[in-house]
């Protein structure tokens, strides 16, 4: 069994290390989610195995003629070729063995069957001939188009020239390349950034049955899942492997953290009883020996550190002003592209608090609506029109053009951060990934990725009540996603966004819109139910299309089955029911104590302005004061009432869910 073998690989840059001892073997039939905090050498792992970097010590050993394909973040164009010549050029080691048999082919013809040298050009010529057997080279044309497609590529898109295609598809020429070469090791490093759902299904299944070896790089928890069978964490330098899939790993890890918590806090416990120790008796002379003893212990100590990728974060943005309850309402709208019709007759209504998930194969329309939605396209047809007190934040794919600039990370988010916040900003920076130095870079230097993070939390951080989201997990590792899904569920404004992230939008929508690609615009199709129910439909659906509209009845126990298949189906859609229905309570609840707490402090002030002796010496001021203060105790009091109902209604969803 061929193996790539990576041993001892250390590596540091200047006084950082970022790998230690790291061996890790990559063999057929692995494939393995490399997971770790942003900056965690992930990416100087890829490259290391690539033969990219060379580490400061240790070995690669990567058997000979083994092939290893590498497929970096970004960085790769592709020009002066159509795309299916670009893909051809997979096949290019192959082209050329296939005119070196022909060549000695050639060689042979000419020869007489005494000649010695017939047996080694016969020899040369079967070796050639295996080579290129294997490799699949008569059975290209086929293998080129089932690639193509399943990235996304249509038969439009086969003979137009690569320089055509924008930068996120230059990524999926890069890949498709690399799957067509089919190599004994596959290196992927964040490649379903910028795949559409459909695509990353394709590269689900095809990593499923895929023979060799993969070592992947990815943020989308629902297709690690599926593709992947172990998790290699790095941390501190050191490589942990996981024999599972991520959210197994997750489970464990979390529990590896707790423990670790724990020993951490008794640790802690530990030095600050000793530093007291040295502190009293540093300088009493009886004690000396004790003093330097303790002192040694603590130079000895192994210090335990908690890693930062797995501190869970909860951070609370600005809620939004109110609106009225409508806030969207669309009559007829429609978009063109010259000749190309997108969208037509769409027909929505949005209101206050909605969180809607919009989804459609690549090419729908999606991103055409939300620049619409979001007051980046005017040019459509039909009615648009947006709710009394509206005020629309959007992100979206192109956002990082509005970056620019010499101010720092920190002075760009502290530009219209809320007072009340900025205490917390750093911390919030630091949730989306800029952490310790990185919030005094320049703008200018920044990357795509991080100006999409800076871009997001600036809208958090801004007071608007409609967010409209195009694809705003894209640079986000797990941890930043599961903060901004958390920002996102208690945010009590509304929410439209598109997400290629399945495990994203199960969390956070509670109806889908669909659309659909069709000659004329696209169809519209409106789910009122969140994103598992709409997967769970979409089954349903399939399933018919594939037995027919009319399904014969079977025996008793068929009929049994299928009942508890649709009774347990029945269940499930009844607790992501209740489940939204806890969130929104949860939401009520926090909105009335916040605005408790508001009251008690105007309360407060009102005590504190009749105690001052100009006022309670001024009968109608003392007078106001009072009428107000006790309006103000009658609406604390009403406000409590009402918080205690929305506790005792969420507690008995969480019972009734078993949720502590």
């Amino acid at each position: 069994m061929s193996t790539v073998v990576l041993s001892q690989i250390n590596l540091s840059f200047g006084d950082r290390e970022i790998l230690r001892d790291v061996h890790l073997e990559l063999y057929p039939g692995r494939r393995i989610s490399l997971a770790g905090a942003n900056g965690s050498g992930k990416t100087t792992l890829l490259r290391i195995a690539a033969g990219e970097l060379s580490p400061d010590n240790g070995t690669v050993s990567v058997p000979k003629g083994l092939e290893v394909a590498y497929l970096p973040q970004t960085g790769l164009r592709y020009s002066g070729r159509t795309l299916w010549d670009e893909a051809e050029q997979a096949f290019a080691s192959i082209h050329r063995l296939v005119e070196q048999r022909d060549q000695v082919g050639e060689a042979l013809s000419s020869k007489d069957d005494r000649d010695p040298e017939v047996g080694s050009l016969v020899e040369m010529f079967s070796h050639a001939q295996d080579r290129i057997d294997a490799s699949g080279y008569y059975g290209r044309q086929a293998r080129i188009e089932r690639i193509l497609r399943g990235l996304g590529f249509g038969p439009d898109d086969f003979n137009r020239p690569c320089e055509t295609f924008s930068g996120g598809w230059q990524m999926r020429i890069a890949l498709a390349k690399i799957l067509l070469q089919h190599p004994d090791v596959l290196l992927l490093d964040e490649p379903t950034n910028y795949l559409d759902i459909e695509a990353r299904d394709w590269l689900r299944d095809f990593l499923t049955s895929f023979e060799g070896a993969v070592l992947i790089v990815a943020h989308d928890r629902d297709f690690l899942d599926h593709a992947v069978n172990e998790t290699a964490e790095l941390y501190l330098g050191a490589l942990t492997v996981y024999r599972c899939n991520y959210s197994e790993y997750e489970r464990r890890r979390a529990q590896e953290m707790a423990e670790l918590v724990t020993r951490y806090e008794q640790q802690q416990e530990e030095i600050a009883r000793i530093e007291d120790f040295i502190r009293r008796f540093r300088y009493n002379a009886s004690k000396a020996a004790m003093v330097q003893s303790r002192i040694r212990m603590l130079e000895k100590m192994e210090r335990i550190e908690i890693p930062e990728n797995l501190k869970r974060m909860h951070l609370t943005f600005p809620q939004p002003e109110h609106s009225g309850r409508e806030m969207i309402r669309l009559r007829g709208l429609g978009r063109s592209f010259g000749d190309r019709t997108v969208l037509s007759d769409i027909e929505l209504t949005v209101l206050r608090g909605e969180k809607i998930a919009i989804t459609g194969h690549n090419g729908a329309g999606k991103t055409t609506l939300l620049r619409i939605l979001g007051l980046h396209d005017p040019d459509y047809t039909g009615t648009f029109e947006l709710g009394s007190g509206v005020r629309v934040g959007y992100f979206g794919q192109d956002v990082v053009d509005s970056l620019t600039g010499q101010r720092t990370v920190l002075e760009e988010a502290e530009d219209g951060c809320p007072t009340e916040l900025i205490p917390q900003l750093r911390s919030m920076l630091g949730a989306f990934l800029f952490r310790g130095d990185d919030v005094f870079k320049p703008i200018g230097v920044l990357s795509g990725g991080e100006k999409s993070r800076l871009a997001m939390l600036k809208l958090l951080l801004a007071p608007y009540n409609l967010l409209v989201l195009d694809e705003p997990t894209n640079h986000l590792d797990m941890s930043a996603q599961d903060v901004l899904l958390d920002a996102l569920r208690r945010y009590d404004g509304t929410v439209l966004v598109v997400s290629h992230d399945r495990d994203f939008l199960r969390g956070l929508s509670e109806r889908v819109l669909e659309l659909t690609s069709a000659p004329g615009g696209a169809r519209f199709r409106d789910i009122p139910g969140d994103f598992e129910f709409y997967e769970w439909k979409l089954s349903k659906e399939r399933e018919t299309r594939s037995t027919g509209p009319s399904v014969p009845s079977e025996t008793k126990a068929n009929n049994g089955a299928a009942k508890s298949s649709a009774d347990g189906t029945a269940a499930t859609i009844d607790r992501r029911s209740r489940q939204r229905e806890l969130r929104r309570a949860e939401r009520e609840s926090e909105r009335l104590l916040a605005r408790a707490e508001e009251i008690e402090s105007e309360i407060l002030k009102l005590e504190h302005d009749l105690a001052i002796p100009e006022n309670y010496s001024d009968g109608e001021r003392a007078r106001e004061l009072k009428h107000e203060l006790e309006s103000m105790r009658g609406e604390h009091d009403a406000m409590l009432e009402q918080w205690e109902s929305a506790e005792r209604n969420a507690d008995a969803l969480r019972h009734e869910l078993g949720v502590h």
